[in-house]
């Protein structure tokens, strides 16, 4: 049973952002969310899981950032492997920190 419901929620529609000056420095703003109670994001950003937007080049771009990309189900299970594979190899690496997968 879900715990918890939003009940308001805004579209790229219902905002407008207007440059203006700050006084808030870019390194005192947190971007920080959680996407699920044990997976926290550091921007707010996940890719569509569409075959014209997420492989594991835009997975990887996004956990560079501190997004998630969310490979997309139009390949067969094997290519899925393939790709999730090619953003865990960057995770050895260490150009990507703690990747989230399902296996």
């Amino acid at each position: 049973m879900i715990e918890k419901i939003v009940k308001e929620a805004l579209t790229f529609d219902d905002v407008s952002l207007v440059p203006r000056k700050s006084s808030v420095l870019p390194s005192d703003v947190d971007l920080r969310t959680k996407l699920t109670k044990n997976i926290s994001l550091n921007i707010p950003f996940l890719s569509s899981a569409m075959d014209t937007v997420t492989e594991s080049r835009m997975a990887i771009a996004m956990a560079k950032e501190g997004g998630i990309g969310i490979i997309h189900k139009n390949i067969t299970i094997e290519a899925q492997r393939k790709e999730v594979e090619i953003v865990k190899a960057h995770y050895r690496t260490g150009i990507i920190r703690n990747p989230i997968t399902i296996d």
